[in-house]
């Protein structure tokens, strides 16, 4: 993952004064910065945790697959500060509301999408729990992320493995899971959905709908399994009829 810098200490300005800005030589145009679309460091601990961060991010794809001003994006990295390749973060999941979904973005600058990303979640583990419990906390909480949560898939340091926080007066507070239907959970306002714990599964479940968010696979599933049902009655049906005609002849 891209080694960053901490966000910089920005003094308040006092009203009336006009903090000058360096100067530049304006017949000389500045050089051209480069901002890396990869490094080569792994984006995932183990295969549990690639396949969490794999399902999080196309569940909330496909809930938001009729929305054209919402971008969805995982192990992308995002930077914050224009010039400086290194102020740089790589959320493992992030959502973000009012930009298109759709544009020719190989990174996230925050300067060119005028906002930076609403709801964040890293897959975290015991080899990322200073980074992640840290330096990537308070960047999220200085840039206005409202919602950052941590899922810890193998249970090496979060107890319980589930941990939310959202934004209130420009800090975050933990959210505190609560006990329902048989397991943790917590509703998340930026999602508009609960994040619960199943059998130690990070599920995402629309409390308007009243179901889960099916990944892919499980959609895959769901399908055949009905299908197989749909082909069971159609023959229940066909023998039903050949009796009756059994029966009538």
């Amino acid at each position: 993952m891209p080694q960053a810098e901490p966000l910089p200490v920005r003094p308040r300005r006092a009203k009336g004064f006009d903090h000058a800005k360096p100067q530049r030589d304006p017949q000389v145009a500045p050089a051209p910065v480069h901002y890396p679309v990869e490094d080569d460091q792994p984006m995932s601990e183990t295969f549990k945790h690639a396949q969490v961060t794999v399902d999080a991010k196309m569940v909330l794809n496909l809930h938001c697959a009729d929305r054209a001003d919402v971008c969805v994006g995982g192990n992308n990295f995002l930077y914050y500060e224009e010039g400086n390749p290194r102020a740089v973060v790589s959320p493992n999941v992030f959502l973000a509301y009012g930009v298109p979904k759709e544009t020719d973005r190989e990174v996230w600058k925050v300067w060119v999408e005028g906002k930076t990303p609403d709801f964040v979640l890293e897959v975290t583990s015991k080899s990322t729990k200073w980074e992640d419990e840290g330096r990537k906390k308070d960047v999220y909480e200085r840039l206005g992320v409202r919602e950052y949560w941590q899922f810890d898939p193998t249970g090496d340091y979060l107890d319980p493995i589930l941990k939310g926080r959202a934004l209130a007066d420009g800090r975050y507070h933990e959210l505190e899971l609560e006990q329902r239907d048989g397991g943790l959970c917590r509703f998340s306002a930026a999602l508009g959905l609960d994040l619960r714990l199943e059998d130690e599964r990070l599920r995402f479940f629309d409390p308007q709908r009243g179901e889960y968010l099916l990944t892919p696979e499980e959609q895959h599933q769901a399908l055949r399994e009905r299908d197989r049902a749909l082909a069971a009655a159609e023959a229940r049906i066909r023998e039903l009829e050949r009796q009756r005609r059994h029966l009538e002849g």
